[in-house]
């Protein structure tokens, strides 16, 4: 069921959406915009989605492959948000936890209990699901302890999930780190729905 919130946010940025100039959006987010068809590209955890412009529809070229969550209302919000105001930037290989981003401090706690405490329970008990799942969202993995994938997320970010299994004193336990130039693409509450997006992903995918 929707926050009231999202609706709230999905209202507000709709008549901003089908405003924007869609050559200047697309300079400035790298995304490819297809003047014939009136659609961005998203390359999206594996997937290729389209995003309909101005009027907003996500639609997955492979729909029968693709989570839903990926053409979904958090994605919809999203992908407004990101062409109305992210810039692209090339990463310099280095990644940030999200407490160290400008903002990440005030809001870790929430990220925390959001994010990381939902993957980890959702996770670490069955690291071969989620090794499965992220292969099929185009993850690369690393040689980490005790499992961690590289996933690629859209204008050329990567996060990168983290997951230490269980022991016979403490639970799993895990972290997401976030390339370096997601601070030029989304805000806070942004990427509180990276997180939720990519853990939805990965139940969906695990399927």
């Amino acid at each position: 069921m929707l926050s009231q919130t999202q609706i709230t946010a999905f209202k507000h940025y709709l008549p901003r959406y089908g405003e924007l100039d869609p050559s200047e959006a697309a300079q400035r987010t790298g995304l490819n915009f297809n003047i014939d068809t009136g659609q961005f590209t998203l390359e999206l955890l594996g997937h290729t989605v389209y995003a309909a412009w101005p009027e907003l529809e996500l639609i997955p070229s492979d729909p029968d492959r693709c989570p839903k969550v990926l053409y979904g209302f958090q994605m919809q919000v999203l992908t407004m948000r990101y062409l109305l105001e992210a810039v692209h930037a090339p990463a310099s290989g280095a990644f940030k936890a999200y407490r160290e981003l400008p903002w990440g401090e005030l809001y870790d706690a929430n990220f925390t209990g959001r994010c990381i405490k939902r993957f980890a329970y959702g996770f670490g008990y069955k690291p071969e699901v989620f090794a499965k799942a992220a292969d099929v969202l185009g993850g690369v993995r690393l040689d980490m302890k005790d499992i961690a994938y590289d996933l690629p997320f859209l204008g050329g970010i990567t996060c990168k999930l983290i997951l230490w299994l269980p022991d016979e004193e403490f639970p799993p336990s895990a972290q997401f780190l976030f390339s370096d130039n997601t601070q030029f693409a989304f805000n806070a509450e942004d990427l509180a729905v990276v997180g939720d997006v990519i853990i939805s992903a990965l139940k969906e995918s695990a399927r």
